[in-house]
């Protein structure tokens, strides 16, 4: 049986959903979906994929082993890159049909069945050179020696470039500086919070202030009421069933963005989002935007003619944003949709990633 099927039905013999799955192996909930169709695309590479088959079958109660040497057969890389251990990557990394060298106690047989008296102190990789000059031993030595150092430092830069890759939770750091936190990847980490009441401020569109002109006195703002609201991204966007919950005065649960290994959304995509079709085209001049108690989130507002990034040009931002945020613009904005991008999400203190919107108010003119 394929393993995502063997999965699936583990799944659903232990009365689980893809979401409660996801919660607690903190794998998104796409991933885990491709995963019971086996489609790895998604994992991030082979050392990811067999971490997810043995997260996930350890919360359905599935044995793991079996379905992690049938990935190997079916779906694994060749070559060194692939590897996951340093044996392996010794191995995948000589030439080809290379042998190891022999084991010192084995050496020390073979010189003894020889008739040859038995020399302490002389390394597995120049054994088979006992009976040749100084100058060759050492140059075996050194040959051994070196490609032992540089396989080292090959599973050094790879176990580094993959740390980097999972996502390890940034270093705090002032809201001054930009930096943006986030919650996680998965479901269910830290209940929704109530409304928060604190502004945070924002930093405006980087487009010049312009002074109404004194014989043309300015129109006052008026709320603009969207129409419609959805998730907007890659593969659809993050849970779409909850976007409508940040229309009218708002929803206790709002809506939040899946869990990430990390704060970019774990290198899988650059940003995510709701997008509000306002049903005709409006000219906003600032925006309320309620993220809740978690502080860190970067996003931009983005406003446009057409529902497409290309078609939506930023008008506002806010880095290291937290509670009600508050986004004057320099100048109005014209167009039918407007667009809340995470470009970085908050942590939560289970080091989670993941950006909440219990509601988002607008103000302008028709």
């Amino acid at each position: 049986m394929p393993i995502g099927e063997t999965l699936a039905q583990a799944r659903h013999h232990a009365g689980l959903t893809v979401a409660q799955v996801s919660k607690r192996t903190r794998i998104r909930e796409t991933i885990i979906r491709k995963i019971e169709a086996d489609d790895y695309s998604e994992c991030g590479g082979d050392f990811y994929a067999r971490g997810h088959i043995r997260a996930i079958a350890k919360v359905v109660g599935a044995d793991s082993e079996p379905m992690i040497q049938e990935y190997d057969t079916q779906f694994r890389a060749p070559g060194a890159m692939a590897t996951v251990s340093l044996e392996e990557l010794l191995a995948a990394s000589g030439p080809a049909g290379q042998r190891r060298p022999p084991g010192l106690p084995a050496v020390r047989a073979r010189v003894a069945a020889a008739g040859e008296p038995v020399r302490r102190g002389v390394t597995p990789g120049v054994a088979g050179g006992l009976a040749a000059s100084g100058r060759r031993r050492r140059r075996r030595t050194v040959n051994w020696a070196v490609f032992v150092g540089l396989a080292l430092a090959v599973v050094a830069l790879g176990f580094v470039a993959l740390h980097h890759l999972a996502g390890a939770p940034p270093k705090p750091a002032p809201a001054a500086a930009g930096r943006h936190a986030a919650t996680g990847h998965g479901a269910g980490h830290g209940r929704p919070g109530p409304a928060a009441r604190t502004s945070h401020p924002a930093a405006a569109s980087p487009a010049p202030r312009t002074t109404p002109s004194a014989t043309a006195p300015a129109t006052a703002a008026h709320p603009l009421s969207p129409v419609r609201a959805a998730a907007f991204g890659p593969n659809g966007g993050d849970n779409p069933q909850l976007a409508h919950l940040i229309l009218g005065r708002g929803h206790r649960a709002g809506w939040h963005t899946d869990w990430y290994s990390s704060a970019r959304f774990g290198n899988l995509y650059r940003g995510t989002g709701l997008l509000l079709d306002m049903g005709r085209p409006v000219a906003v001049t600032s925006a309320r935007v309620n993220l809740g108690k978690v502080t860190g989130a970067s996003f931009q507002l983005r406003v446009g003619a057409r529902p497409a990034m290309a078609g939506l040009r930023p008008v506002a931002h806010a880095s290291g944003a937290g509670g009600v945020v508050r986004l004057h613009l320099a100048r109005p904005a014209r167009g039918r949709y407007v667009l809340v991008w995470f470009t970085r999400l908050p942590t939560d203190r289970s080091g989670s990633f993941q950006a909440r919107v219990y509601h988002v108010s607008l103000k302008g003119r028709p």
